[in-house]
């Protein structure tokens, strides 16, 4: 069996009850291969994964970004809980190193295919929650999922300036430009002020903790204002 000191030490969670962590990483075929051991796989827990990552998430939305609508929320969690992004979640934990396979699944790929891997963080987060609890959960969520969104790794999903753009190519001879003319905080807690402006009228103004978010509210504002007009 694996040994799963170097991934608790690597993420500084240490587990009260190891079993819990791997079965998370345990998958069916491995559990087949094993019947004497009266193992059990991974799918219950990510079951219960799911639903807390998803809980975690919603959270961490609704107080980040205080002016988006609902459908938007919505559209924006959808693609940070999908199967490719839990993937790279996974992947930039090296999670599908821990894996326990059977050898038929090894032998096809088995360790490195997307769903396995979307199932396996999601089995984790289930059992930490079970372990330590959901502020344990939310501790993770800080570490290695909210700064990807704070980053704006799923801004094209709410690509407000593309939006706007195409609205404004219906007219011809309209420029649409941005500008930073603000910012504030120190280093690792910056916040930036935009503006949009369509042939040089400011539209839209938006703050963000990255420039390419601030734009994206800007014009997300803008979008808004014209839909009233």
């Amino acid at each position: 069996m694996n040994d799963f000191t170097l991934l608790q030490q690597e993420l500084d969670i240490f587990f009260k009850d190891e079993k819990l962590l791997r079965q998370a990483f345990t998958h069916s075929s491995y559990v087949n291969e094993h019947r004497k051991k009266k193992l059990s796989d991974n799918e219950r827990l990510e079951f219960l994964g799911d639903a807390v990552l998803e809980l975690g998430v919603s959270q961490y939305l609704f107080r980040e970004f205080k002016d988006m609508a609902e459908g938007d929320l919505t559209k924006l969690r959808a693609s940070i809980v999908c199967e490719p992004a839990l993937v790279k979640f996974a992947e930039d934990l090296k999670f599908n190193q821990y894996v326990l396979l059977g050898k038929g699944e090894e032998m096809t790929g088995g360790r490195n295919r997307p769903a396995l891997l979307a199932d396996v963080f999601e089995a984790f987060i289930g059992a930490l929650y079970l372990d330590q609890g959901y502020d344990q959960v939310i501790s993770f969520l800080k570490n290695y999922v909210y700064p990807k969104i704070t980053t704006g790794a799923f801004s094209h999903t709410m690509d407000y300036k593309s939006q706007l753009q195409e609205m404004v190519q219906q007219f011809k001879n309209r420029v649409v430009e941005y500008d930073i003319v603000d910012e504030k905080g120190p280093a690792h807690d910056r916040e930036f002020y935009a503006v949009v402006t369509i042939n040089g009228r400011i539209e839209g103004k938006g703050l963000g903790r990255t420039k390419k978010e601030a734009e994206q509210r800007a014009a997300k504002q803008a979008l808004d204002e014209m839909k009233v007009k």
